[in-house]
This record gives C-alpha cells, sequence and structure tokens, in this order.
C-alpha cells in the first residue's frame, strides 16, 4: 500500500461495499447465511483491485479498462477462501457458544458446492456456444434456427420444446451488455480457479508461502488493473497459460476432486 500510496499522492482509493443482507428477528442479531458471506467475499475482491492499483492514470486503475475476459478473476477467486476452513474458522463461530461450525456441518457445506455442477457447466457452455453464434454473421438471420441446432449438438441434456423460446428472455446478451461476451462467465471462473491452485499447490496451511504467493498477486493481479492485457497479467502471476484443471477439480468433475 506504500508503494501506491507513493505513486499516487494524496490521491488514494475509495471504495464501498454495500451489503443488503437478512436482518435482525426478534432477540436473534443479524446472522449471514453462507450464499452472504460467500457475496460478501466475491465484492470484496472487486474492492481490492480498486484499492492496491498502481496504475497512475484513472481509466485504467483499479477495475477500469479490465477486459470483459478478467473482470471477475478477483472477485470470484475470493470466493474460493469460503471454502477453506481454516479461514472460515478464523472468522466465524457461533454468535451464543463461540464455537467454530462442527465438522459434519462443514462437510455439507462443502458437499453442497458441488450439487449439479455438471449441469450447471453444461448450462454456461451452452448459452456461451449460443451467444458467440447468433453474434457470429452466418448465424443472425434466424436465431430460433440456431438455437434448434446447437441445442441438437449435445449443449442440453434433454431436447428443448417445440414451442420453447428461451431467447425472448435471454437479456444477458440482448439487453445486458453481455453481447458476444457472455463466455466471460465461465472463463472467468477458469482464470480464479487457477490462481487460488498458485495458494494450493505452495499448502494453503503454509502462513509464509501463503503470504509470499498473496504479494504475487496483489503485485500483478490486484494492482495491473486494465494497464496491461489480461492475459499478460495472468502470466506474471502463474508464468504460464490458464487452464481448465483446478476448475474442474473444484467443481468436483475429476476423480478425486473437491
Amino acid at each position: 500500500m506504500d508503494e501506491c500510496m507513493s505513486k499516487l499522492g494524496d490521491r488514494l482509493p475509495v471504495a464501498h461495499v454495500v451489503c443488503n443482507q437478512n436482518p435482525p428477528v426478534g432477540d436473534q442479531p443479524s446472522l449471514m447465511t453462507f450464499r452472504e458471506v460467500e457475496t460478501l467475499f466475491h465484492e470484496f475482491g472487486h474492492a481490492l483491485q480498486h484499492l492496491l492499483t498502481t496504475q497512475e492514470h484513472g481509466m485504467v486503475a483499479g477495475i477500469r479498462g479490465v477486459e470483459w475476459d478478467a473482470v471477475e478473476l478477483p472477485s470470484q477467486f475470493m470466493e474460493n477462501w469460503c471454502y477453506d476452513q481454516a479461514t472460515v474458522d478464523g472468522m466465524a463461530v457461533h454468535y451464543e457458544t463461540g464455537s467454530p461450525i462442527p465438522a459434519d456441518l462443514w462437510r455439507k457445506v462443502k458437499d453442497s458446492k458441488n450439487f449439479m455442477t455438471g449441469t450447471g457447466m453444461l448450462r454456461q457452455v451452452h448459452f456461451s456456444m449460443l451467444d458467440l453464434l447468433l453474434h457470429s454473421s452466418q448465424h443472425a438471420e434466424d436465431p430460433h434456427a440456431t438455437a434448434v441446432q446447437l441445442a441438437r449438438q449435445g449443449y442440453q441434456v434433454a431436447a428443448a420444446l417445440p414451442e420453447d423460446r428461451f431467447l425472448c428472455g435471454f437479456s444477458h446478451i440482448f439487453a445486458g451488455g453481455y453481447s458476444a461476451g457472455y463466455f466471460s462467465y465461465k472463463w472467468a471462473e477458469v482464470l480464479s480457479a487457477d490462481c487460488f491452485e498458485a495458494f494450493e499447490e505452495v499448502g494453503l496451511e503454509n502462513e509464509d508461502a501463503v503470504k509470499a504467493t498473496g504479494r504475487l498477486f496483489r503485485d500483478t493481479v490486484l494492482a495491473q488493473g486494465g494497464g496491461r492485457h489480461p492475459a499478460d497479467v495472468f502470466r506474471d502471476f502463474r508464468g504460464r497459460d490458464p487452464k481448465p484443471d483446478a476448475l474442474l477439480r473444484h467443481s468436483g468433475l475429476t476423480p478425486g476432486g473437491l
């Protein structure tokens, strides 16, 4: 942070993480659900990229100017820590007894993470392929026919009904800013899982190694913002191009995956 301050002078970054969570009920305080904790970690990842920027030009500082492919990398990366028991035990205890989450309940939390992940991943790949096809010139004339043709290529577990008009509600790619970019949802998961694997490789229980890896992550992914191509930033951190292996393992889609 000192280096960041010396470059930016008095122009300190300011980030607001605005949360919306369950209110108190009677005498019970406001208790966050696991999903709310995961969302908090996610949004805090965006805040970290904003706060730890070393870029001097505002248009490429923090999350600004980061290409769509990689803008969700820091946020989805942070979600992984919600499934690291040491991290959770260090911040979450029972509000009455002060006890950590019981082992059997923690196991259920981790198991639920991968419930129907194969179906969910296939769904996202299907949407991504459909988006790219519809925004290519050779498939633009008859969107519905393109959707039907793609579904027949194995991107859906069951064939759509003849009257299906899912495209009429696919607002992400027609009115939500994701035109020809819906793939970035899944691609960001590939990048974030691969980055988190760097911490797994040095051992999550090895505090010194985790800190060193964290500093490298800070100096590359979190600091460089939109000032460099995201592929180059990723290589600076991982020393290679991204691979999907970590995401498949984290999703339980490989033997022994967690």
